[in-house]
C-alpha cells in the first residue's frame, strides 16, 4: 500500500453523531474520534421495563427526538415535548441491559428522563448511559481478531457511506416516480464525496492526515439494512419503497443474501485525533 500515491482521493463531506441510539443525528463541523467511534455516538439507549433497547424498527417516533450537543449537556426536543436537559457526565444508578446478544452494564439516566420517553413514545422506558469501563468488541470474525470496542452501536465503531452511493438510490427512486430521500435514513457517521457509488465497498484502509497524525479506519463488514431507512426522520412515517429498491440491487453474498448499503469501520490508529468536514481521505482498492 501507497502512502504517496493512493488509489482513491476522497472527502469528508459530513460528520454525523447519534448520541441516543435510534434517536436523530447531530450533523457536526468536527469531532473527536474516539476508539468506539466519534465521541458520544450511540453513548445513551432507550430500554424497556426489561432492560431491552428499542429502536425506530418498533418505534418510528424515535426519529422524531432531536438531541443537540452543548458543553455540558445534551438537550433533547420532541414534538409537544418541553426540551430534556442531560447533563454529559451525570449518571443515576448502575443498571444491566441488552443490546441484541449483549448483556451489558449501564447507568440509568433517572426518572424525569424515563418519564419524558415514555410519555413521547407511549411505553414504558427508561434511558441508559454507556458504562465506559466495559469493553463491548465487535464480531472478530469480521475484524480479523482486532479488538475494536463500541458504545450501543448495533456492532461496529463507525459506518461510512459515499454521496454518489445515495445519489445512486435516488435515481432509482426517481424512475420509479417515487421521491428522493436523505442521508439521514441511513444514519451513517462518516460521509464521502469524490468517489463513485459503493466505492466504499471496496476501499481497503482509510487513511486521514490529521493535525495530530494519521487516522486509519478499516472497512470491515458491509452493513446490511434493517426496516429503519424506510422511516422518514422528518415525520416519522414509514413507507417500504425504500427497502424494496435496494432490494432490487443490494443483496450481498457475504450477508447471506441481505441488502447491504454503506460499510462499517474499526478504528486502528488515530484515537484521539479530530475529524473535520473537508478533510481528505486517502485509500487503495482492497485485494482479496
Amino acid at each position: 500500500m501507497s502512502s504517496t500515491s493512493p488509489d482513491i482521493t476522497a472527502q469528508i463531506s459530513r460528520l454525523f453523531v447519534y448520541p441516543i441510539k435510534s434517536c436523530a443525528g447531530v450533523a457536526l463541523d468536527e469531532s473527536v474520534l474516539t476508539e468506539t467511534g466519534l465521541d458520544l455516538d450511540r453513548a445513551w439507549m432507550v430500554v424497556d421495563e426489561e432492560g431491552e433497547f428499542v429502536s425506530q424498527r418498533e418505534l418510528p417516533r424515535m426519529a422524531l427526538i432531536r438531541p443537540q450537543l452543548k458543553h455540558y449537556e445534551v438537550v433533547l426536543r420532541a414534538p409537544g415535548m418541553l426540551a430534556l436537559h442531560l447533563t454529559i457526565d451525570a449518571v443515576e444508578a448502575p443498571a444491566r441491559v441488552r443490546i441484541w446478544n449483549d448483556e451489558v452494564p449501564a447507568y440509568d439516566m433517572g426518572d424525569i428522563a424515563a418519564q419524558w420517553f415514555s410519555d413521547f413514545l407511549g411505553r414504558k422506558l427508561r434511558l441508559v448511559r454507556f458504562d465506559p469501563e466495559h469493553r463491548r468488541l465487535s464480531d472478530p470474525r469480521w475484524t480479523g481478531g482486532v479488538e475494536a470496542p463500541n458504545q450501543f452501536s448495533d456492532g461496529y465503531p463507525v459506518l461510512v457511506i459515499s454521496e454518489a452511493s445515495l445519489q445512486g438510490l435516488n435515481e432509482r427512486l426517481a424512475a420509479a416516480g417515487e421521491q428522493p430521500v436523505t442521508m439521514e435514513r441511513f444514519r451513517p457517521n462518516i460521509v464521502l464525496s469524490g468517489v463513485e457509488a459503493h466505492d466504499e465497498d471496496r476501499l481497503d484502509l482509510l487513511r486521514i492526515a490529521t493535525t495530530g497524525g494519521e487516522v486509519q479506519l478499516k472497512p470491515v463488514k458491509p452493513c446490511p439494512r434493517c426496516p429503519i431507512p424506510n422511516v422518514d426522520p422528518a415525520t416519522a412515517e414509514v413507507n417500504p419503497v425504500v427497502a424494496d429498491t435496494l432490494q432490487a440491487y443490494r443483496k450481498n453474498d457475504l450477508l447471506n443474501g441481505a441488502v447491504a448499503f454503506g460499510m462499517n469501520l474499526i478504528v486502528l490508529q488515530g484515537a484521539d485525533q479530530t475529524l473535520r468536514v473537508g478533510q481528505a481521505v486517502a485509500a487503495d482498492w482492497r485485494f482479496d
